[in-house]
C-alpha cells in the first residue's frame, strides 16, 4: 500500500484497505497487520486507522477477535453500494430496515437457538439503558444486527452487515435532533417474545411496530 499522507481521512483510509483487498494482499481468513504497523506502513494516526478498521468491520468485511486481532471475512468492494448508502436520505434507510427487519424477525421465530435468546436478551436491556445518542444508536443497531444473526441466513447477514453502518448514522441523528419519534421499549420486547416463542407472524408484526413510528413521521409533510 501506498504512504497516504497524515492529512488522510477516515474515508481514504478505508479506500486503501479495500484496494488491497480487492488485490489480494490479504485473503479471506487472513490477520490484518496490527494497529501499529498500519499505522507505520500508512502515514497516519493510530484513530485513524482504528476508525476506518471500525468502519470495515461494520460493512462486514473485517471482523475483530477479542484478544486475536481483526481477521478478513470478506474481500468484495463495497463502495457502489457505500456511495449509494452515502446519498440515501434517512426515510430511504428506514424502508430499507422495514423489509430487512421483518424478514429476519421472521426466520428468528424458527431457527434461534439458546445462545441467540441470551445474547439477544443481554443486547436488548442494553437498548432499555441508553439514554445518551450514540450509545442508543449503538444499542439499537446491535440488538437488531442480532436478531438478523438470528435468522441464520448468510445472504441476509451480509447485506445487513453493509446496512447497519448507514443505520446507526441515521438512528444517532435522530435521537440528536429528538424531533422523530421513536417506538420505544414495547415493540422490542415483543419482539424478543415472539422469536422466543417462534410465532412467525407476531415476531414479523413486532418488527415492523418497531420501525413505523418513525418511517410513518419521515414520510409525512414538513412544516
Amino acid at each position: 500500500m501506498r504512504m497516504i499522507g497524515r492529512r488522510s481521512s477516515v474515508d481514504e483510509v478505508v479506500a486503501q484497505l479495500i484496494e488491497a483487498l480487492t488485490e489480494g494482499t490479504w485473503a479471506v481468513g487472513d490477520r490484518l497487520p496490527t494497529e501499529q504497523q498500519l499505522t507505520e506502513e500508512l502515514g497516519v494516526s493510530r484513530t485513524v486507522i482504528r476508525e476506518a478498521v471500525r468502519a470495515l468491520v461494520h460493512l462486514g468485511v473485517l471482523e475483530t477477535r477479542q484478544g486475536a486481532g481483526t481477521y478478513v471475512v470478506s474481500t468484495a468492494d463495497p463502495a457502489p453500494m457505500l456511495r449509494r448508502f452515502g446519498t440515501a436520505d434517512v426515510r430511504e434507510v428506514f424502508e430499507v430496515q422495514l423489509g430487512f427487519d421483518i424478514q429476519a424477525a421472521r426466520l428468528a421465530a424458527t431457527r434461534r437457538t439458546e445462545a441467540d435468546l441470551r445474547r439477544l436478551r443481554g443486547l436488548l436491556a442494553a437498548r432499555h439503558r441508553a439514554t445518551a445518542p450514540e450509545e442508543f444508536a449503538r444499542a439499537d443497531a446491535d440488538f437488531h444486527l442480532a436478531v438478523v444473526e438470528a435468522a441464520g441466513n448468510s445472504v441476509l447477514l451480509e447485506c445487513y452487515r453493509f446496512f447497519v453502518g448507514r443505520l446507526h448514522d441515521s438512528l444517532h441523528a435522530l435521537r440528536s435532533q429528538d424531533v422523530i419519534p421513536e417506538s420505544g421499549a414495547e415493540p422490542h420486547d415483543e419482539l424478543l417474545a415472539a422469536i422466543e416463542a417462534g410465532d412467525e407472524a407476531a415476531a414479523a408484526a413486532a418488527a415492523a411496530a418497531a420501525i413505523r413510528p418513525s418511517l410513518t413521521a419521515l414520510t409525512l409533510p414538513q412544516g
